[in-house]
C-alpha cells in the first residue's frame, strides 16, 4: 500500500480565512463488507450504490492561527452542540493530520445536519466524514491550486475511509467499489473507485424507499460489529464469498439478470445479519417488522411478477429496491401496506445518485 502520494507536501498559498460546505450522500452495499483491520481496511471487497435524497450537508469554517499539536474545532449538529460526537471526530482527525498537517494551523467550526434520523441504520457516517473530508479537500485545493479534480476525490475518498470504511463509498456514484478485487480495475483497499465497467439500462436511476422501522440508536456500532468478525468461525468462509460474490454482481450490473441480482442483493443482506446472529456476544438487529416487512416483500414481487427485492445495512431499517419503471406501483404498495410497520409511518423516497457535490 502506497499512501506517500496523499501526503500534502507544501503549501501554495495562505489561507487566513474560508468557509466550505459540501453535500454527501449515504449509500447502500449490494455487497457488504464486514470485517476490517487497521487502518480501516476492508477484509473483502464491497460495492454499493450511491444515494441521493439520504444525504448530510457539512459546513467548516476554517479561521488561521498558530500552529498547536491538537486538531482545534467545534461540532454543531442540526443547529446544536454535540459534545457526545466530538471525540469520533477529534480521532478523525488524529488519523488524517499526517496527510492533512495544515489542519493544525487552523481554527475549525463544523456545522453539519443530516436530511435523515441519525443512527437508525442508514449510513450516517458514511455521509457525514465524506462531507468533512470534501470540506477538508477544499480547503487544500486552495492553498494548492493545481491539484486535479481525481486526485481530490481520490483523497477525500482515502480521508474519509480513515473515519468510516463506507464513507469511502460516498464521493462518487453511482456504483462505488471499495476493496482491492482482482476483477475490478483500479479497486484500492484504501479508497473507493467507481464502478469502471458498462451497466445494463434496467439498472440506471435505481430507486431505494427507505422503511424506517425502528429510528432508535442501533443496538451494536458498526465498529464494535466489525471487531467480532475478528474470532468469528465463519469468518473466512466470509469474506470468500463476498468477494465471490462481488464477481457475479460486476456480471448481473453488465449484464441485465435482474433475477440474479435480486437473489444476489437479499442473500448478501440475510448473510450480514447472520454473521452478528452468529458473533459472540451475538446481536438481532432486525426488528419484528423488519420481518414482517421482508415476507410482504416477498409476497408481492411473487403476486405480481415484479422486480422489487429488499436489502439492510446494519440495523432494522429496510430498503426496498426497484427498478424506475416500477416507481408508481412500489410507491402505492409501500403507503398502503408497508408504512404501517415503519415509526410514525415515516419513509424515505430515495434513488441513486452521482455523490458529493459543493453548494
Amino acid at each position: 500500500m502506497n499512501t506517500s502520494e496523499f501526503i500534502a507536501k507544501s503549501i501554495e498559498n495562505v489561507v487566513e480565512k474560508a468557509s466550505y460546505t459540501w453535500q454527501t450522500p449515504s449509500n447502500i452495499a449490494l455487497v457488504k463488507y464486514w470485517g476490517k483491520s487497521n487502518p480501516q481496511i476492508p477484509k473483502n471487497a464491497s460495492i454499493s450504490f450511491t444515494l441521493n435524497n439520504c444525504h448530510t450537508i457539512t459546513t467548516i469554517d476554517f479561521s488561521k492561527k498558530e500552529k498547536s499539536e491538537s486538531v482545534d474545532f467545534d461540532l454543531f449538529f442540526e443547529g446544536k452542540q454535540k459534545a457526545e460526537f466530538k471525540p469520533k471526530i477529534a480521532d478523525f482527525f488524529k488519523r488524517i493530520q499526517e496527510y492533512c498537517p495544515y489542519i493544525l494551523d487552523y481554527t475549525m467550526t463544523i456545522h453539519s445536519q443530516n436530511s435523515f434520523p441519525h443512527s437508525s441504520g442508514i449510513a450516517s457516517s458514511a455521509s457525514g466524514l465524506s462531507a468533512i473530508a470534501m470540506c477538508l479537500m477544499s480547503l487544500e485545493k486552495e492553498i494548492n491550486p493545481n491539484l486535479a479534480k481525481e486526485f481530490i476525490n481520490k483523497k477525500a475518498s482515502f480521508l474519509a475511509r480513515l473515519g468510516s470504511g463506507s464513507a469511502s463509498r460516498s464521493v462518487e456514484g453511482p456504483l462505488v467499489v471499495w476493496g482491492t478485487h482482482p476483477e475490478i480495475e483500479g479497486s484500492s483497499d484504501l479508497f473507493g473507485v467507481k464502478f469502471p465497467l458498462k451497466v445494463h439500462s434496467i439498472f440506471k436511476n435505481y430507486q431505494d424507499i427507505i422503511l424506517l422501522v425502528d429510528k432508535g440508536e442501533k443496538q451494536v456500532s458498526s465498529t464494535v460489529g466489525h471487531n467480532l468478525m475478528h474470532n468469528h468461525p465463519y469468518a473466512e468462509n466470509r469474506f470468500f464469498q463476498a468477494n465471490e460474490n462481488l464477481t457475479k454482481m460486476a456480471t448481473i450490473l453488465q449484464g441485465g439478470d435482474i433475477k440474479e441480482f435480486i437473489n444476489l442483493v437479499e442473500s448478501e443482506a440475510l448473510t450480514l445479519h447472520a454473521m452478528m446472529l452468529t458473533s459472540n456476544p451475538y446481536f438481532i438487529l432486525m426488528k419484528p417488522n423488519t420481518l414482517k416487512v421482508i415476507q410482504k416483500i416477498w409476497n408481492y414481487r411473487e403476486e405480481n411478477n415484479s422486480n422489487i427485492c429488499f436489502t439492510l445495512d446494519a440495523g432494522a431499517n429496510v430498503h426496498v429496491l426497484f427498478p424506475e419503471h416500477e416507481k408508481e406501483a412500489v410507491n402505492e404498495f409501500v403507503k398502503k401496506e408497508l408504512a404501517v410497520y415503519c415509526q410514525k409511518n415515516q419513509y424515505i423516497c430515495d434513488n441513486v445518485g452521482l455523490g458529493a457535490k459543493e453548494i
